[in-house]
């Protein structure tokens, strides 16, 4: 039987990533050949995927990429056990790998990444939802992950002007509105986007609210209540959070337009969280 070296022992391991028991036991049943014995390691991270895969994978990040260009961008929930492998920054990089991956082939092998990387920490993973934005038009695509990974969010804004969107004040605008989104959680760029049956749900509760009021003064009631409802859950009617809330969304945006000779636009967002949705 061939000696088992040290040196073979360490430079498998540098090959795989894998314990060091275990690669020495590799290199045992392969008498000493590094190659088969990489062939051994994959086989037995695929079965030791396997046999992990119906833990419960409920922890997990939110990773991004945004393409050199700022056209596209894609946010991504990655899912494992435990917090503690979350906030691994080994694992932070690989969930940041898939999505730039997700954007630059959309077809790779995600299964053969996910089952190298269980081999590797020991724990399930698995790739939860991801949504990807392609601009349309003039502008640009940015994301903002809040510390912890926790909270992600992506969103496009439009201009009219191509040159605008190299500026600092615009790309400084994009981030605060990328800030605004994690912070404030709206659920539409605007009132005219938001779900009727969220409307009439707030009518509901307003008309509730307001029983046993004259007409007229139900009518105002539900007017103000539905005013509110926008102010507080639609991005552009939102209070500017940087600005403690003394402008709207809309209103800086459009200041910062007219500081450029442009005009800007929201077109879309997503706001992800770790555990609060399924595959998009």
């Amino acid at each position: 039987m061939a000696e088992i070296t040290a040196a073979a022992v360490g430079k498998l391991r540098a090959m795989t990533n894998a314990g060091l028991m275990d690669c020495k036991k590799a290199l045992t049943e392969t008498g000493g050949d590094i190659d088969a014995a990489v062939d051994v390691l994959r086989k037995k991270g695929v079965a030791s995927a396997a046999k992990k895969a119906g833990r419960s994978a409920n922890e997990g990040v939110i990773a991004h990429y945004i393409a050199p260009d700022s056209k596209s961008g894609i946010l991504v929930e990655v899912n494992c056990e435990t917090d503690f492998v979350a906030k691994n920054e080994t694992f932070q990089e690989f969930c940041n790998g898939i999505a730039k991956t997700l954007v630059e082939t959309p077809d790779a092998d995600l299964e053969a990444l996910r089952t190298a990387q269980v081999a590797k920490i020991g724990e399930n993973i698995q790739f939860g939802r991801h949504t990807r934005m392609d601009v349309s038009g003039t502008g640009l695509v940015a994301a903002y992950i809040h510390t912890g990974a926790k909270v992600g969010v992506l969103v496009e804004v439009g201009a009219n002007n191509a040159e605008s969107t190299s500026k600092e004040a615009f790309t400084s605008l994009v981030k605060d509105i990328t800030l605004q989104i994690a912070a404030a959680n709206p659920v539409a760029v605007s009132r005219e986007e938001v779900d009727p049956a969220l409307i009439q749900k707030e009518k509901e509760i307003a008309e509730d609210q307001a029983k046993g009021k004259p007409a007229q003064a139900v009518e105002k009631i539900i007017a103000g209540k539905l005013e509110k409802y926008f102010q507080n859950t639609c991005l552009v009617d939102q209070g500017f959070i940087r600005q403690n809330g003394e402008v709207t969304v809309s209103e800086h945006i459009a200041s910062v337009g007219k500081e450029l000779g442009d005009e800007f636009v929201v077109r879309r967002f997503l706001r992800f969280q770790v555990g609060e949705g399924g595959e998009e």
